[in-house]
């Protein structure tokens, strides 16, 4: 196992990291200090590892809620499920929520907890790759909205990352492929040393290879801590974790929830950054043709869908969180392994990469 800490002075809390630790509450106990526990679940994780984390608190009260599964369902509507769940059992300011699950059931389950009493305690349990390295770190959390992801939430830390790399052993190679995409994302923005493993590494992590997991989620999970502990809020470093964000998002709304999962839009996303970087004189042809090699050897799309048009990005895009005063930011390269925040893009350029990658 492998423990890093997310320094947050006294909302700091750990990161842990290995095998089988869903089944070692032992290691996680002590951050769930109250008598009141309620697991967050889906009904397609729920039938795997519940009754496994249920156990861990055989001298607690413990409920649960299973939600549907997709991004689909991650509305305000499905949230209020959770909330029934916590005022039917009558949990006080106390308790502490598990969220069991992928990324939507860790973005909600945060959520309920930022709102519940006005802010409860939560444990993040992430069971997909994406999550391990990405959402279940940093304290996002949030439901979408049909005009744009991720628009209504709150900033709430947990008190504790599980990360129990057994898991990904049940994950679809879909599923799987989605999370490399931010796996990548790390390299491409402040780590070229990760990128050159990640090349030299790629067919270990497809089959799901456990030091090379371990490797991959605890670089990850590294990279985010640090940036998260300099700047909680994203007031300004923390942006550079949007890579290709911007322009996935507007594919996973123009599209609808779930048609693309998230993996796959920022992958698809971050090309369309790399083009952009390039015709501003940031990246040779090479360079990008190297990360477009990458990410199809992960699996992962490199062009944008068909059913969007330019003019369908630049509305989508206008309702980016990272808009200021009307004025878009995008997260750029100015070499691999140096992202930067930009809010200065020429239209121009950036018409003509959206002209590119829609036909």
């Amino acid at each position: 196992m492998q423990t890093l800490t997310v320094d947050l002075g006294d909302r700091s809390y750990p990161i842990h990291i290995g095998p089988g630790l869903l089944g070692r509450p032992d290691v996680w106990r002590a951050a769930v200090p109250g008598r009141q526990v309620m697991v967050v679940s889906n009904t397609t994780v729920a039938p795997l590892y519940l009754e496994t984390v249920c156990s861990a608190f055989d001298d607690r009260r413990v409920e649960t809620v299973v939600l549907p599964d997709g991004e689909s369902f991650k509305t305000l509507d499905t949230l209020g499920n959770v909330f029934d769940a916590l005022l039917r059992a009558r949990f006080d300011r106390h308790c502490t929520l598990l969220a069991l699950g992928g990324g939507v059931v860790g973005d909600m389950t945060g959520f309920a907890a930022a709102c519940y009493q006005r802010g409860v305690d939560f444990v993040q349990l992430p069971t997909t790759l994406l999550a391990q390295v990405d959402s279940s770190v940093g304290g996002k959390t949030g439901v979408n909205h049909p005009l744009g992801k991720n628009m209504i939430g709150a900033f709430h830390q947990p008190r504790a990352v599980v990360i129990d790399t057994r898991t990904l052993v049940t994950l679809p190679d879909r599923e799987f492929a989605a999370g490399l995409a931010e796996v990548i994302k790390y390299g491409l923005i402040r780590d070229l040393p990760f990128l050159d493993w990640l090349e030299a590494n790629l067919e270990a992590l497809l089959a799901r290879d456990g030091a090379a997991l371990t490797e991959a989620i605890a670089r990850s999970c590294r990279c985010k801590a640090e940036i998260v502990g300099r700047d909680e809020r994203e007031s300004g470093e923390r942006a550079l974790l949007n890579l290709g964000h911007t322009f996935g998002h507007a594919i996973e709304t123009g599209t609808g929830y779930g048609v693309w999962l998230h993996g796959e839009a920022v992958a698809a996303g971050t090309c369309m950054a790399l083009d952009l970087s390039a015709r501003l004189g940031w990246l040779d042809a090479a360079a990008v043709e190297r990360v477009r090699r990458l990410f199809s050897r992960a699996q992962l799309p490199v062009t944008a869908p068909a059913s969007l048009s330019a003019e369908d990005f630049l509305g989508l895009m206008a309702v980016d969180k990272k808009t200021r005063d009307g004025q878009l930011t995008l997260i750029l390269l100015q070499g691999l392994g140096h992202g930067v925040v930009r809010r200065d893009v020429p239209s121009a350029a950036l018409r003509a990469t959206l002209d590119a990658f829609c036909h």
